[in-house]
């Protein structure tokens, strides 16, 4: 069983590494800090070493992000249940969508953008950064900026947990970051999340 599990493991690790799409590993549902604990480590870091993400915490972080919990309904609320925030990550490899049905990341775009987030010292030195997207189709733009929120917290939440940092940030390309993801004139950036290991 073991054995098993670190053979797909090292498959997703491939993947993740190789800019193709990731097959995900199940998340980690139990464990963790007592959450009156994760509450009071929660805080903003801009300082990262620069290393990738293991798997098993990619997988973790993205269920929090924006994962099922139960059916049709995620670890975050949306308005009227709309669900209309899409999660990317920004990895050195490529831009990818989060689908959390499958479990997947799904590569968009190969190649390194990080430079349209701006502020390298965090975007290029994170181990990756998560974008949030509404879709102003489905829902409206106050309605996408509170739930995009939802999903903030839940991973600084996540990451003061993991012994991670996060910070969430509104200053960087919008028009650069739009283009990059090959967005529709019905799709807008909220914000953007790095995440990383603390220097």
């Amino acid at each position: 069983m073991k054995r098993g599990l670190f053979v797909i493991a090292l498959l997703c690790l491939v993947s993740y590494i190789s800019a193709q799409d990731i097959q995900l590993v199940p998340p980690t549902k139990t464990g963790g800090k007592p959450l009156m604990e994760a509450l009071n480590d929660r805080q903003s870091h801009r300082n990262f070493e620069q290393k990738d993400l293991p798997v098993q915490t990619l997988s973790d972080l993205l269920w929090a992000a924006y994962g099922f919990n139960r059916e049709d309904k995620r670890t975050v609320p949306s308005s009227q249940n709309k669900q209309e925030v899409d999660v990317y990550v920004m990895l050195s490899s490529g831009i990818y969508f989060y689908d959390a049905k499958a479990n997947k990341l799904l590569l968009k775009e190969k190649g390194d953008f990080r430079a349209a987030l701006g502020q390298p010292n965090i975007s290029e030195s994170a181990s990756l950064s998560l974008i949030y997207v509404i879709n102003l189709d489905k829902n409206s733009r106050d309605a996408g900026l509170m739930d995009a929120g939802f999903s903030i917290q839940n991973v600084y939440l996540y990451c003061a947990s993991a012994g991670l940092g996060s910070v969430a940030r509104g200053s960087f390309k919008r028009p650069d970051v739009h283009n990059a993801l090959k967005l529709t004139d019905k799709q807008e950036v909220a914000l953007v999340q790095a995440v990383g290991f603390i220097k």
